[in-house]
C-alpha cells in the first residue's frame, strides 16, 4: 500500500501507526518511492538533511519506500520543492519524492533493531547541521559561505544553467544560481542549502576545467547570504521555487557583495565532503568522456535517424544515429564532442516528441557502430559525418552562444526577400497550430514563429529545419528564447 494508514513494516506485521489526517496538504512528514531494497537510514536522511533537521525516519525496505520527518513544514516544503525540479538519487538510480498524507511519523512500535538503527543514522546526521556556527535547525536558505561566485575564464563552449546545476549539485544541494556578464567575462552566483557542502565544491572544483582545456573555474566566496531570484530560466534558476515566471532577465548583481577574496572556509575537511569531491570530480570526468547517447521511449512509428539528427543537431553535430532493430523506440545518437552530447541530454530529456517524453542517457559504448557491408539494416543506421547540415562545425561559432532549451517559440533565419508571412505560417501550420508570427524589424531574413506548445514546435522544427523556401534558400530553424 503506497503511504497507507497502517504500514507492515516487518515479517511479523508489525503495525505502525500514522496520523492520517493530512491528505492532500503539505507536511513536515516527505514520503520516498522507489528506494533499492538495500538502501540504509543514512541514504535515505541525507536526502533532507541539506533542508533542515530530520527529527525521524521510516525506511519500509520490503515496500521500496520510506518516510522522512522534518522539524517543521517549511524545510519539508523547500525539500519537496527542490526534488519536484532536480531528480533525487540513491545509489545512483532516482527516487520520487513527496509530500506524504500523514502529519506525523509514530514509529514507537517498529522493532527495537530498526529503530535502533534509525537513531544511530539521525544522532550521525545532525552532525553535519551547522548548528555551531550561527545557524539554526531548519535554517536553509542562506548563511554564511553558502554562497559561493564562480569566474568562467576561456569560455569557448557555452555554460549553462543546467550544466553548472549537475557539476555542482554532485557536492550537495544546489538551491539558486544566477548567472550574469561582467566585463566581458560569464560568471554565476551558486547558492548551496550549506557551507559544508560550498566549502567542497569550492576546494575541488576552483581551478577545473569543465571541458578539455577550456571553461577553466575560479571559485570564492561570495558575501551574500542568499540569492533574490527573480525568474527560471537560462540565466536564472530557484530550485526550491519551480513556480517562478520566466520574465526576460535577472536585476544585476551589486559587485561589491558578490566575492570575498581568499575568505577561508568555516567547516574544516570532513569525510562526506571529501566523498563528495570525489563524486564530483568523476562526474566532471563522465562529461568529457561519453559523446553516445542512448534514446528511448520515442514513438516507433514516427521516428526515422533524419528526425533524431535534425532535432538533436540543435545541440551538437550528430555524426551517426542508430534505431534499434528489436527495439524501436530506442536509438543511439552520435554527437561530435562529450559537451555536445551533454548539453543535448540537460535539454531535451523528458521533451516530448510525438505524443512521448524523451528519455536519454549517456551510453556505455563510445561509438556507433555502423552495419557490416551486405548486411540487412532496413535503413535504421545513418552517418551524418559529413552532413552540410552541422551547425557547429566551425569552432568559436555564434550558434554556441544561441542554445536554448525547447519553447513554443522558434527561430527562423535565411529567408529570402520574397518569401511572405502567409507562406511562412501556412507551411508551419502542417505540424501544429501557429498562434503569432513576427519578423524582425532590422532583418526580414529572420523571424519568430510561436507554436501551440513545446511539443508542436519540436515536430515544426524537425519537419521544417533545412526545408527549401525557393532555389537557393533552405530554412534554419531552432528554439527562441524570446517571445512574441
Amino acid at each position: 500500500m503506497m503511504d497507507g494508514i497502517a504500514v507492515d513494516i516487518s515479517a511479523a506485521g508489525t503495525k505502525v501507526k500514522l496520523d492520517n489526517k493530512n491528505a492532500g496538504k503539505a507536511s513536515r512528514v516527505v514520503h520516498i518511492r522507489n528506494v533499492l531494497s538495500d538502501a540504509t537510514e543514512s541514504e535515505i536522511i541525507s536526502l533532507g538533511v541539506p533542508f533542515g533537521r530530520v527529527t525521524n525516519i521510516l525506511l519500509l525496505k520490503g515496500k521500496n519506500q520510506a518516510f522522512l520527518e522534518m522539524e517543521n513544514e517549511t524545510a519539508a516544503t523547500t525539500m519537496v520543492n527542490y526534488y519536484s525540479h532536480v531528480t533525487a538519487n540513491v545509489r545512483g538510480k532516482p527516487v520520487y519524492v513527496q509530500f506524504s498524507n500523514h502529519k506525523e511519523l509514530k514509529t514507537e512500535n517498529a522493532p527495537a533493531q530498526q529503530t535502533a538503527a534509525a537513531q544511530a543514522a539521525l544522532a550521525a546526521a545532525q552532525s553535519l547541521m551547522p548548528q555551531s556556527h550561527g545557524a539554526q535547525p531548519g535554517d536553509t536558505l542562506g548563511g554564511q559561505n553558502t554562497v559561493l561566485r564562480v569566474i568562467v575564464e576561456n569560455m569557448l563552449y557555452p555554460v549553462t544553467v543546467d550544466i553548472l546545476h549537475q557539476i555542482f549539485s554532485k557536492f550537495g544541494a544546489v538551491l539558486k544560481i544566477i548567472t550574469f556578464t561582467k566585463n566581458n567575462t560569464f560568471q554565476t552566483l551558486i547558492q548551496f542549502a550549506d557551507s559544508v557542502s560550498a566549502q567542497a565544491a569550492k576546494l575541488s572544483l576552483d581551478g577545473q576545467n569543465i571541458y578539455n582545456a577550456c571553461c577553466t573555474l575560479r571559485i570564492d566566496y561570495s558575501k551574500l547570504t542568499t540569492l533574490n531570484v527573480k525568474y527560471n530560466n537560462e540565466k536564472s534558476r530557484d530550485y526550491t521555487r519551480p513556480d517562478l515566471p520566466s520574465g526576460d532577465g535577472q536585476p544585476p548583481i551589486d559587485p561589491a557583495m558578490a566575492y570575498v577574496p581568499g575568505m577561508p572556509g568555516i567547516f574544516p575537511a570532513m569525510p562526506t565532503a571529501a566523498a563528495a569531491a570525489a563524486a564530483g570530480l568523476r562526474m566532471a570526468g563522465q562529461m568529457q568522456q561519453g559523446c553516445v547517447l542512448l534514446v528511448s521511449n520515442l514513438n516507433a512509428e514516427l521516428v526515422t535517424p533524419e528526425v533524431l539528427f535534425t532535432l538533436f543537431g540543435v545541440y551538437g553535430d550528430v555524426h551517426r544515429v542508430k534505431i534499434i532493430f528489436a527495439k524501436k523506440d530506442t536509438a543511439l545518437v552520435q554527437l561530435a564532442e562529450p559537451h555536445q552530447a551533454q548539453t543535448a541530454m540537460t535539454h531535451l530529456n523528458g521533451v516530448k516528441m510525438f505524443g512521448k517524453p524523451l528519455r536519454i542517457t549517456l551510453s556505455k559504448h563510445q561509438l556507433v557502430q555502423l552495419p557490416k557491408e551486405g548486411q540487412p539494416d532496413a535503413g535504421l543506421t545513418k552517418d551524418f559525418t559529413s552532413s552540410p547540415l552541422h551547425r557547429f562545425k566551425k569552432p568559436g561559432s555564434k550558434n554556441f552562444m544561441n542554445i536554448y532549451p525547447p519553447s513554443a517559440t522558434l527561430h527562423l533565419s535565411n529567408i529570402p526577400p520574397n518569401v511572405t508571412e502567409q507562406d511562412i505560417t501556412s507551411a508551419f501550420s502542417r505540424h501544429g497550430s501557429v498562434k503569432a508570427f513576427k519578423f524582425f524589424q532590422k532583418d526580414r531574413k529572420m523571424a519568430l514563429i510561436q507554436m501551440g506548445s513545446v511539443e508542436e514546435a519540436v515536430t515544426a522544427l524537425v519537419a521544417m529545419h533545412n526545408y527549401q523556401l525557393s532555389n537557393s534558400s533552405h530554412l534554419r530553424v531552432s528554439f527562441s528564447k524570446a517571445t512574441i
